[in-house]
């Protein structure tokens, strides 16, 4: 009898561990295994080097930049899955969406103004970071007081857009340009994924500065008022074409058959190469698998040879935050956690 009970455990246990073993959910395609443990690696390291306040800085020569790479940080550990409430990392998410709430002011600006000369880069990222983990967060509380920073960052970006349709660097410079204009076109999407409403008007003019910034072949000048095709804003472009949902339109279409030929994701060919492939990263996913395929692998061969040991990467002379956030977030595209990349 007791021979018996000892064979029926030993099924029992083994029909767990099969069950286990199902349970392991498989690599997203195109994801190496080798890929996975460099991603965690990184992860990791982010981690780490989050501040007491929940903020990442730069370590580069271009100033600390508090809350751009504070939302750039906190959105690579969101898309490994993790939110404010659940995951391996959800007490950095949490201390980050603290520390965005925290630096709003008055006029509605997401910034640290003392450390942030061009504010709204900072504005723009922390913006789309809250518009990402708004519906992740399970606090009816904490869920309303996100939405209501958003509801004062998107009356901000309205009301600092330029005649022409764009934004500079500061909410009241009155001016535009390209690179600008496009972050503050990704924090309003992310901020109407989140049920804030977001005038058309403001979203049409964005679209139509951007149309009217491209030159005869395909590339996106560096604003309105130049000439001359710029690979990184033109990857970028493609990125908030598609978001607007303009699949089909011809400027698009243009603009990434150029953003294909220029922004090669095995190339470091500009100071830029971080801030590029960020973005066309997401035009490449947006565009479908004939060629974000090719994409990935050429990137994922790029970011594991010149991943540091520690698991972070040195971005465009930003420093190490910069650049581990950006390479996380190319990375883990195809797990697909990020409610602003759904195809």
């Amino acid at each position: 009898m007791k021979r018996v009970w000892i064979i029926i455990l030993t099924g029992v246990l083994t029909l767990q561990g099969r069950a286990q073993d199902l349970a392991v959910e498989p690599l997203p395609e195109g994801v190496t295994k080798q890929t996975e443990r460099r991603i965690n690696n990184a992860l990791r390291y982010l981690a780490r080097e989050q501040n007491k306040d929940g903020s990442w800085r730069s370590a580069g020569g271009m100033g600390s930049y508090p809350v751009a790479m504070t939302g750039l940080a906190a959105l690579a550990l969101t898309a490994s899955g993790s939110t404010p409430v659940r995951g391996p990392y959800a007490r950095n998410v949490r201390r980050a969406v603290n520390f965005c709430l925290a630096q709003q002011q008055p006029n509605g600006l997401i910034a640290a103004p003392s450390e942030e000369g061009r504010s709204m880069y900072g504005h723009g990222f922390s913006m789309l970071f809250l518009g990402q983990v708004y519906g992740m967060e399970e606090d009816r509380g904490r869920q309303q007081r996100i939405k209501a920073a958003l509801r004062r960052g998107v009356q901000l970006i309205v009301r600092s857009q330029s005649r022409a349709g764009g934004w500079l660097y500061t909410p009241d410079s009155g001016g535009d340009e390209g690179s600008v204009t496009i972050t503050q076109m990704q924090a309003l999407r992310a901020a109407r994924n989140a049920g804030v409403h977001v005038p058309k008007k403001t979203v049409n003019k964005a679209v139509e500065y951007i149309e009217k910034s491209q030159n005869p072949d395909g590339g996106i000048s560096y604003s309105i008022h130049s000439r001359g095709s710029r690979p990184a804003i033109s990857a970028a472009a493609c990125a908030v074409l598609y978001n607007a949902g303009a699949y089909d339109s011809k400027i698009a279409d243009k603009c990434f058959k150029y953003a294909w030929k220029t922004c090669k994701p095995t190339v470091s060919a500009s100071g830029h190469y971080f801030y590029t492939q960020l973005y066309m990263s997401q035009a490449c996913w947006q565009k479908g698998d004939k060629f974000w395929k090719k994409y990935y692998e050429g990137i994922q061969r790029y970011l594991l040879r010149t991943q540091q040991g520690n698991g972070s990467w040195r971005g465009d002379g930003v420093g190490t935050s910069y650049g581990t956030a950006i390479g996380l977030l190319i990375l883990q595209i195809p797990y697909n956690h990020l409610p602003i990349l759904s195809r």
